[in-house]
């Protein structure tokens, strides 16, 4: 039979099943996008600030967190099984529940330090908080309160380098320790204030670390 009369051979078609993902809104992809770096990042506290930052400009709700994880179990992946695995970690509430039934959380387990509390609204309408936490190896975060806004928080930062923090702001005023308790209710006060006025103008990190923040306050009321 010539070449010119042979049928030609057909591939059989396979349709090949892949999870395409509940659907996001146009915030929980930017979040979403904004993790794509959480496989390679081997440090905790890396990982959890990478997750902060990504939600810096969005307004979080149950309904985003909801979105958010049922799009993370609906479609596996190395870097959804981690962004799952920090969210059981970081988040509070039945966000946390929800992340934490589909995965175990990230580990090792945070714990909260010591707390100093520098007081220098005579000269400049700021109190500032340095607060210790640690995973395996120390950190702080330090937040200044506005105490003429209102006592909002209008800094916050995290540094690995906690003693130079103290030394920073014992420069600027006597710092003195406090319980974390009495201190993380401070924090809470504040933050509460910038949720009733979110016009109000704050720094770039407030935002950024923000997720993070929330965390710690929680873990420290138990």
């Amino acid at each position: 039979m010539s070449r010119k009369t042979q049928r030609p051979r057909r591939r059989p078609i396979v349709v090949v099943q892949r999870p395409l993902g509940t659907a996001l809104s146009p915030a929980q992809r930017a979040f979403v996008d904004g993790c794509r770096s959480l496989p390679q990042l081997t440090d905790p506290l890396d990982a959890e600030l990478a997750v902060s930052a990504a939600v810096a400009d969005v307004s979080t709700d149950e309904e985003f967190w909801a979105g958010v994880v049922e799009h993370a179990v609906s479609l596996p992946s190395r870097r959804n099984d981690r962004l799952l695995r920090v969210l059981a970690a970081m988040l509070t509430g039945r966000p946390r529940e929800w992340a934490a039934s589909a995965v175990p959380p990230d580990g090792p387990d945070l714990t909260v330090g010591r707390a100093w509390i520098c007081d220098r609204s005579i000269d400049a309408g700021y109190l500032a908080l340095v607060c210790t936490y640690r995973f395996e190896d120390e950190h702080a975060m330090v937040f200044l309160i506005d105490e003429l806004a209102g006592g909002v928080v209008r800094k916050a930062f995290v540094t690995r380098d906690v003693q130079a923090a103290r030394e920073e702001l014992g420069g600027q005023g006597s710092l003195n320790e406090i319980g974390a308790e009495a201190a993380h209710w401070l924090l809470a006060k504040s933050y509460h204030r910038l949720d009733r006025n979110p016009d109000v103008p704050v720094g770039l990190d407030v935002r950024r670390t923000r997720l993070s923040a929330d965390r710690r306050i929680a873990l420290a009321f138990g």
